[in-house]
């Protein structure tokens, strides 16, 4: 482990938690082995990833790297035992390192004040072995266990929904990159609500279980239906003639088609209720379908229908201004 971890995740040396976690994540996701399945040196990379990660992440060892650089790897590489002959350290200047450990007589393993608990504790740090030191304390305690498999990050996905889907709810498909992935929508869900899918967001960084993605829903607006809490409502154009006279129309719902009935001389602006015909809740409740009219007047209208309007409006005065004020 040669390269520099800090430019293996591409972060500046004083870079925070955040930072380094952050770079993981991106760099994980970009070398995953699943994505790049016929790609020897993505692996690799992927690996570099982990390892610079696993050192970094941990303040303890993070400090030891920036104390030692290349020569924290070789002792985590190769590892060191008293009466090993010193292998594994490869020319490393002991002195240094014992003194490092706040134990140190200065003169190398026979120097008087150095005791092995002190570089015990210190090589521990760097490489995350535990004990084994003859004359240490504990001696025979073998290696620490491994650090358990943490799970991955969660991460976060905008689903957007037509009011339809939103409304009736049910199982929908979607992607999040290039993987197709189903939800069973609950019925009625809204902007904003969230939605968990479990073991589908990010790598683990050291074999644990794959994050969570939470969805956020987003539901876009309908041309002709507008929800407002759990009713529906619903701008109607009728004719003149409709608005006049009465009539019995056919209006969509998301439960199907129902008829509503327009009394004889409606206006615009009035507002009839169809119960049950809103949203439905998780306990079966539903909202209402507030319809409110419209009177719509023909773009073109001949001159035979205009003098039969002058005709009307001379037998059916009315002013409907009356009491308009600022």
């Amino acid at each position: 482990m040669s390269e520099d971890l800090y430019q293996v995740l591409g972060v500046k040396r004083d870079a925070t938690k955040d930072d380094i976690k952050k770079a993981h994540r991106r760099l994980a996701m970009k070398y995953h082995p699943d994505k790049n399945p016929d790609d020897e040196a993505a692996k690799q990379k992927f690996k570099r990833i982990q390892e610079a990660y696993d050192v970094l992440s941990d303040d303890e060892k993070r400090a030891a790297y920036d104390r030692y650089g290349a020569d924290f790897e070789k002792i985590r590489a190769g590892g060191f035992y008293p009466g090993s002959g010193g292998g594994g350290f490869d020319g490393l200047d002991l002195d240094q390192i014992f003194r490092s450990a706040g134990r140190g007589g200065g003169g190398g393993a026979g120097g008087a004040g150095f005791q092995f608990e002190g570089f015990g504790d210190f090589f521990e740090q760097l490489t995350g072995r535990g004990g084994g030191f003859p004359g240490a304390r504990g001696a025979g305690g073998g290696r620490r266990g491994a650090a358990p498999p943490q799970p991955g990050a969660n991460s976060r996905h905008e689903l957007e929904l037509s009011l339809e889907s939103a409304i009736r709810g049910g199982q929908i498909e979607f992607y999040v990159g290039k993987e197709k992935l189903s939800v069973n929508l609950p019925i009625g869900v809204e902007t904003g609500s969230k939605i968990r899918l479990r073991g589908k967001g990010e790598p683990s960084p050291n074999g644990g279980p794959q994050g969570d993605l939470i969805l956020v829903i987003k539901v876009s607006p309908h041309p002709h239906f507008k929800r407002v809490g759990n009713n529906l409502e619903l701008t109607l154009p009728i004719t003149i003639g409709e608005a006049v006279l009465g009539a019995k129309v056919d209006i969509p719902t998301p439960y199907g088609t129902v008829s509503l009935n327009i009394p004889p001389r409606s206006s615009s602006g009035r507002r009839m209720r169809l119960k049950g015909q809103g949203v439905a809740s998780a306990d079966g409740s539903k909202g209402d379908l507030i319809v409110q009219l419209q009177i719509q007047v023909p773009e073109m209208i001949d001159d035979e229908s205009k003098s039969q309007i002058e005709k009307f409006e001379q037998q059916n005065p009315m002013n409907p201004r009356i009491g308009l004020s600022f």
